[in-house]
Formats: C-alpha cells, structure tokens, sequence
C-alpha cells in the first residue's frame, strides 16, 4: 500500500523523469482523490477513465476531475485485441462528449486499422492501442524485426484516420 509520502515521492520523481501525465486503470473513482491532490502537486496530469457501465453522474464527475483528456474504455473486461468495436462506443462516445470539451479516447481492444476508421468516425478525438502493439514485439523474432513491426503496424493504425 502506498502511503501519501510514497505517492509524492514516486509523482516527484516521475516528474522529474520527464513525465507528463498518468493513466491509473484499476484505480476507482473515489480513491482517486489523494492521488490527484498529489499529482497537482506535482504538476502532473491524472487521467481519469469512463466505461459503459459508469452511472451518468460519475461519469460527469469523472470527465470534470479528469485532466488531459477523457479515456473511454470501449467495453467491459480486460483489455486486449478483440474482432470488433462495440456499436454502444458511438452512443458512449456522444454521452461524454454532451458534458466536456475535453478530447475523449477509446481504448480497449483496438487492435485493427478498420477499429480505428470506425472510432474517429463516431467522434472520438483519438484511441489508445496497447496489447496489440505488445503482441507486435513479442511475435518478433529479434528486438530489431520488433521494432519494425511496430513501426509498421503504428504507420497502418496511423493511416486509417480519415
């Protein structure tokens, strides 16, 4: 368990590392409040998340304490590739959006450039890619095709914003 000594210490030095913000992903709501006193402190951006079963009030209690921009998880579970984005994203992607200017990202299973195509398309000011994106170096055979392939794979994803 941290303590509110270790948070400033371990914010202090993100910050110093040249950190900028943190997205905290199994962190809920309402233990995010010392952890956003000490990110203030810190100068540092504290990403809140929103999911599709966040009740509306918090999920505006979330945007308006969220710093950055607003990530929106695009299902519930755990995250990693999936075939296909949830048509409820579009409708969840016009919620948040009703009570914040913020940008909000979806993330969660994005995995393809169709997912990608499909997600802007709704509004969604930009997603976040992370399992696939490991995948990529751990399907290499050397850190060097790994790199290439997560080159590649970014250009394609990159490439399918309209």
């Amino acid at each position: 368990m941290m303590t509110s000594e270790s948070k400033g210490n371990y914010l202090t030095a993100a910050k110093e590392a040249g950190v900028e913000g943190l997205i905290v992903p199994n962190l809920p709501y309402a233990a995010t409040y010392a952890l956003r006193s000490e990110a203030m402190k810190n100068n540092l951006e504290l990403v809140l998340l929103t999911t599709p079963t966040t009740p509306e009030e918090r999920m505006k209690e979330i945007t308006r304490a969220s710093e950055g921009f607003i990530y929106l998880v695009s299902v519930n579970g755990v995250t990693g590739p999936r075939a296909n984005v949830s048509t409820r994203v579009e409708s969840l992607i016009r919620e948040v959006k009703k009570v914040t200017d913020k940008p909000v990202v979806v993330g969660f299973g994005i995995s393809k450039p169709e997912h990608v195509k499909q997600i802007a398309e709704w509004g969604a000011d930009g997603v976040i890619i992370g399992s696939a994106m490991v995948r990529q170096l751990g399907e290499a055979t050397s850190p060097q095709e790994g790199l290439k392939r997560l080159e590649d794979y970014a250009r394609s994803m990159k490439n399918a914003l309209p």
